[in-house]
């Protein structure tokens, strides 16, 4: 199981480093703009910093094939060959895809709601691929059932591609993710810490250190 973190508030990525056993780290142009004003360059390459050792997905902001090729080569001297850049799956994203992994670039397929989709792009060669589940299950479709289904594809043939659940609007939600099939989730850390310090868990630690004090006098 990968977790992911979905953010660009330097904050928040240096605490759930500390705090979390990540795998990676996600970022968009939606997410970015919450963290205005920044310069778009200094601030990706202080997500890189702090994240060492940890995968880095990065969308692209062009929508056709071209543009995508231009600006993953950019993202790659800037931050790293190793990087993942995050594609569109549009008819331009999957024939960008086909040609970033030619070029040995590793590749997120993001804005996905259908398997066909989905399938498309595992076929394209994409290492990761992005189900947006809150956004999916909000017009009426079931991201559940379409995980199972992607999942079952990447199984059956053999394929090395890995679900990264995305787009979270509650901890429910990335239960049932994980619970489908999902290899991975990028989740808010908030989302993630929210669970963590519940009342009902902190209520249990407070009881268990009351009782703590009573048997041992300390």
């Amino acid at each position: 199981m990968e977790w992911m973190i979905d953010t660009a508030n330097l904050n928040a990525i240096k605490e759930a480093v500390d705090m979390l056993p990540l795998s990676g780290i996600t970022t968009n142009p939606s997410i970015l703009k919450a963290e205005l004003p920044f310069d778009y360059e200094t601030q990706l390459k202080a997500i890189r910093a702090l994240t060492p050792g940890l995968t880095m997905h990065v969308q692209l902001g062009s929508e056709d094939c071209e543009g995508m090729l231009e600006e993953a080569a950019y993202l790659q001297n800037l931050l790293g060959q190793d990087i993942y850049v995050k594609v569109p799956t549009t008819e331009a994203g999957v024939k960008a895809m086909r040609r970033l992994k030619d070029r040995g670039v590793n590749v997120t397929a993001t804005a996905i709601y259908y398997p066909l989709q989905a399938m498309l792009a595992v076929s394209a060669g994409a290492d990761y691929l992005a189900p947006y589940c809150n956004r999916m299950e909000q017009n009426e479709i079931d991201f559940g059932k379409a995980i199972e289904q992607i999942r079952d594809m990447i199984d059956l043939g053999g394929y090395e591609a890995k679900i990264l659940g995305a787009s979270f609007k509650n901890a429910g939600q990335v239960v049932r993710a994980i619970d489908s099939g999902a290899h991975a989730v990028t989740v808010q850390p908030a989302m993630l810490r929210s669970v963590l310090k519940s009342a009902l868990v902190t209520d249990a630690v407070a009881a268990f250190t009351k009782d703590y004090a009573l048997v041992t006098g300390k």
